[in-house]
């Protein structure tokens, strides 16, 4: 019973933070996470080891912003909900990875004035099967947006972390 609530509490806490800067909700992140997997498990947390922090820094482009990331896991699928700045505001994002591969990504929360087009799926598809390549790049391109250049940018930076991460929770 207190698991569930510590669960229920961290998934509260992230949607408070989540929708607390201005920008638009598409989905609240428990609500996702409870899609995925038809309840909501309790969260899990990767503990960002030196090591970690310097791989995650080179994906981003600068340290990330916490020493632990949570996530919630069942078997070989794992969600991830993850945070960057497009051109000037968070985009909120989850990422479903099944198998060291992305399954699929949703835009949560967008609080950039223009870009998106990110989150239609038309966009988001390009993300589906994608895999981690050497020096954790994407093991494909993806297809930029004319006027969302940052916010693409982002979307690709958080898969690519997503995938970093999950590996990283696999051991």
């Amino acid at each position: 019973m207190l698991r569930a609530a510590r669960s229920a509490l961290a998934v509260l806490a992230l949607a408070l933070v989540a929708t607390a800067a201005r920008g638009e909700v598409y989905q609240e992140p428990a609500a996702f996470i409870t899609e995925v997997f038809g309840s909501l498990p309790a969260p899990k947390v990767l503990w960002l080891t030196k090591d970690l922090q310097v791989q995650a820094a080179a994906i981003l482009g600068h340290p990330p912003a916490q020493l632990r990331q949570r996530y919630w896991s069942e078997g070989a699928k794992s969600v991830w909900i993850l945070e960057e700045t497009g051109k000037e505001e968070l985009i909120t994002a989850g990422f479903v990875v099944v198998a060291g591969r992305i399954d699929h990504v949703r835009v949560l929360v967008y609080r950039e004035s223009r870009g998106q087009e990110v989150r239609q799926a038309s966009f988001l598809k390009q993300f589906r099967d994608a895999k981690l390549a050497n020096g954790n790049r994407l093991d494909r391109d993806i297809d930029g947006i004319v006027g969302a250049t940052l916010s693409v940018g982002a979307m690709e930076r958080m898969s690519r972390l997503a995938l970093f991460f999950d590996r990283a929770a696999r051991g």
